[in-house]
């Protein structure tokens, strides 16, 4: 049945392109519908929910980022794996996108086979976070239903890019990971972003965890690890 395929939403104002991906998905077996602003395509997701969203960074309206922005603060859509679609190959780009909440990036031009596997790899991995079960380690709180965090049974602030790795250290407690594992496990294995990065996100956890960070542990010339010990 039509209701039960995977919905993509595209958001892309360049025709060739929406073409391309249109077939592209359709080929794959998945219902895509294509918007080109960043104001149709909340009117679309306030509608209907789609499985996936592909969103192009520079849109006529305002930016995809900006638009990413605003999905991710609102409850009932926050869990929506987004892929950015961007021309640009900067660095620090990609390092925005993915601290806005992009779950993957995929620069153009690009072969439709890349983009469904990307898309498929990513589907994957979201599925079995639909676990929705509290997860806590000593006076922190996960709950993957409203994306919070509590400690000490307070509501803390946390960046998008920390409360993935949070989530993760959670979910896979007292076992070491290097730190290209965590890119892989948390990012996806084909993020082209530092090593480094991860350092910067582990020091934001640490400081957002405040009288907790010391669950994140620094294992000397391995990675990190989340520990209670």
């Amino acid at each position: 049945m039509a209701a039960d395929k995977t919905t993509i939403l595209i958001v892309e104002d360049e025709p060739s392109i929406v073409e391309l991906v249109t077939f592209t998905l359709q080929g794959a077996g998945w219902n895509a519908f294509a918007v080109n602003t960043a104001g149709d395509a909340w009117e679309f997701i306030q509608r209907r929910t789609p499985h996936m969203i592909l969103l192009d960074w520079m849109l006529p309206d305002q930016t995809g980022l900006r638009l990413l922005s605003r999905i991710r603060s609102d409850r009932q859509l926050q869990g929506i794996p987004v892929i950015m679609l961007t021309a640009k190959s900067m660095e620090e780009d990609k390092i925005a996108g993915l601290d806005t909440g992009a779950d993957d990036y995929i620069t153009k031009p690009f072969s439709p086979r890349e983009l469904t596997a990307r898309m498929k790899a990513l589907l994957r991995r979201k599925s079995p976070e639909h676990a929705q079960s509290m997860m806590t380690a000593g006076a922190v709180t996960l709950d993957p239903v409203s994306c919070s965090v509590m400690l000490h049974e307070e509501k803390i602030e946390i960046g998008h890019a920390e409360y993935k790795l949070l989530k993760f250290f959670l979910a896979h407690p007292e076992r070491v990971f290097s730190r290209s594992q965590l890119l892989d496990k948390v990012w996806g294995d084909h993020v082209v972003i530092e090593e480094r990065t991860v350092d910067v996100h582990v020091l934001r956890l640490r400081k957002a965890l405040k009288d907790a960070e010391s669950l994140i542990k620094t294992v000397r010339s391995v990675g990190y690890m989340l520990s209670e010990k």
